[in-house]
């Protein structure tokens, strides 16, 4: 795909806020609204990697619930820690 750091942005957001479960919807949103201007490419294609994997089990990594695949556990682990209290 041929398109600017933008629209890949925008993007990015848009299938981080459209999500299955609500609760991924408002991570996810938030996670990318603070993140995703600063990320390196490399660490924009992991991300959008993790976009396609299954709502209930990011929901599950990012609760602890189940251990994270190893590919994904740091940015996972920053996405949970950007959320707790």
């Amino acid at each position: 795909m041929n398109e600017t750091r933008e629209i890949r942005i925008k993007r990015l957001k848009m299938r981080s806020m459209r999500r299955g479960i609500k609760e991924m919807d408002l991570i996810l949103q938030a996670y990318a609204g603070r993140a995703l201007e600063g990320m390196a490419p490399e660490a924009m294609d992991l991300y959008e990697a993790l976009l396609n994997e299954n709502d209930q089990d990011l929901y599950k990594w990012v609760t602890g619930q189940i251990e994270t695949p190893a590919p994904y556990a740091g940015l996972v682990d920053e996405i949970a820690q950007s959320f707790q209290p």
